[in-house]
């Protein structure tokens, strides 16, 4: 079966060599870890850093692939990494923060390398620019200020740790913790602050896997079993609820309960404000967050589970980076297959009571096409995550130990010749 279908994905999205909308034609490959490469994470308009189980954090110029600093300390796989811009008298400066494994939490200096060291063990990072502070979760939810100084902490008296973070309007912030949202608020008390557990959300049935911010009025919760909530900002209310169901042959094995639910699992999603791109199983599910609907589908975007999304941009276990395109449907629209077509069995808030999927795929206006335009392969492993620079290029991070710089050909080949044209006139050959 899965050997099946693994073929009828590839043949179903085979694009060949002729990419005409791909502007990625070039690639720059680099070397540094030793280990799985699980993050990326920018640092300004030319540098980025790059992290994973090596326990190593590198720092790359996106334009030369020169590695500019080797920051070693941890001794175990690194779980987080974030960005932290500040004003500092009149400069602005630029710290990263990481996580590991090996309980320890380091500020870094990019510049020179110097670090602050905590020995604890933390999941998520937040930074709140408002505040001017940051966050750590886990067991505890501990808030630092600039200098690495502890401002406040709550311990959560439960087995569930914070797995993730989002900053909501009027100094609250939501934390995932297994099946539940947690809104906390943050009170400044003089040169203290003071965090209190507002309200427990607890709309998922199964354990929330991605929390993101879509816009200052929304933020977005998914699920293991393909729960996708966006909620108010303000009063934490549910704005639109979708319960996504693959269509599947009637089966009683444990076995195959488990594959169901691994196909229909939300690993990630991102937003641009106008749309949620959500990584579903091998699939990618696009919702139009103002109408409160699905645009379009692909129950097999890749051959293997989808672990990051942007903008239409998906990577996969499967080694491959892909470029996606909306396009209209034609009209009349002929019968669609269940294997295309046939991905949710609900639509719209339906409560907890959720029952078997439904045979036929409902009308949905405005639906549109979700059609592949790049494939980019030079990953021989599962590609984590991606990172763009938008005219400078794409970066991608990989379980073969390699970042990849994808790069517009079409770009880099001008500049190569107004490079050449400037030094000949340097040497007055012109």
């Amino acid at each position: 079966l899965l050997h099946s279908l693994r073929g009828q994905k590839s043949a179903a999205l085979f694009i060949g060599e002729e990419q005409p909308k791909n502007c990625f034609t070039e690639m720059q490959v680099l070397k540094g870890h030793f280990d799985i490469v699980r993050f990326l994470v920018q640092i300004d308009d030319l540098r980025f850093a790059s992290a994973g189980d090596d326990g190593l954090v590198l720092i790359w110029n996106v334009e030369t692939g020169d590695c500019l600093l080797e920051l070693r300390c941890h001794t175990q796989q690194i779980t987080a990494m974030t960005s932290y811009s500040f004003i500092r008298g009149r400069n602005a400066h630029a710290a990263l923060i990481t996580a590991s494994s090996d309980r320890t939490l380091s500020l870094w200096d990019p510049d020179s390398g110097n670090r602050y060291v905590l020995q604890m063990l933390w999941i998520c990072l937040l930074v709140l620019v408002r505040l001017d502070v940051w966050l750590s979760g886990g067991n505890e939810l501990c808030v630092w200020n600039r200098d690495f100084e502890l401002q406040s902490k709550t311990v959560h008296h439960s087995d569930a740790g914070i797995s993730a973070m989002v900053e909501l309007p009027k100094n609250f912030i939501a934390a995932a913790m297994d099946k539940e949202i947690v809104i906390f608020k943050l009170s400044l008390s003089g040169s203290d602050i003071v965090v209190m557990a507002m309200r427990h959300l607890a709309d998922h049935q199964d354990t929330i896997h991605s929390l993101i911010s879509i816009n200052d009025g929304l933020f977005a919760s998914g699920s293991h079993i393909g729960e996708l909530i966006i909620w108010d900002s303000v009063d934490w209310t549910i704005q639109a609820y979708e319960h996504i169901l693959w269509e599947e042959p009637a089966g009683d094995s444990q076995s195959e309960v488990k594959l169901k639910q691994i196909e229909r699992s939300i690993q990630h999603m991102s937003s641009d404000g106008e749309y949620i791109v959500a990584a579903v199983g091998s699939g990618l599910y696009v919702f139009n967050v103002l109408m409160k609907s699905v645009v379009a589908y692909r129950k097999m975007a890749h051959d293997s589970n989808v672990l990051h999304t942007m903008r239409l941009m998906s990577c996969s276990e499967d080694g491959s980076v892909r470029l996606w395109e909306l396009q209209d449907l034609p009209l009349p629209a002929e019968p669609a297959s269940s294997g295309f077509f046939g991905m949710f069995g609900t639509f719209g808030r339906s409560g907890k009571q959720t029952g078997p999927p439904a045979k036929k795929m409902p009308e949905i206006p405005g639906l549109r096409s979700l059609e592949l335009i790049g494939d980019l392969i030079g990953h021989s492993g599962a590609v984590q995550m991606f990172l763009s620079f938008k005219e400078k290029g794409l970066v991608t991070c990989s379980t073969d130990h390699l970042l990849i710089i994808w790069k517009d050909g079409e770009l880099q080949s001008q500049l190569r010749s107004l490079a050449v044209f400037q030094k000949l006139e340097e040497n007055q050959k012109l």
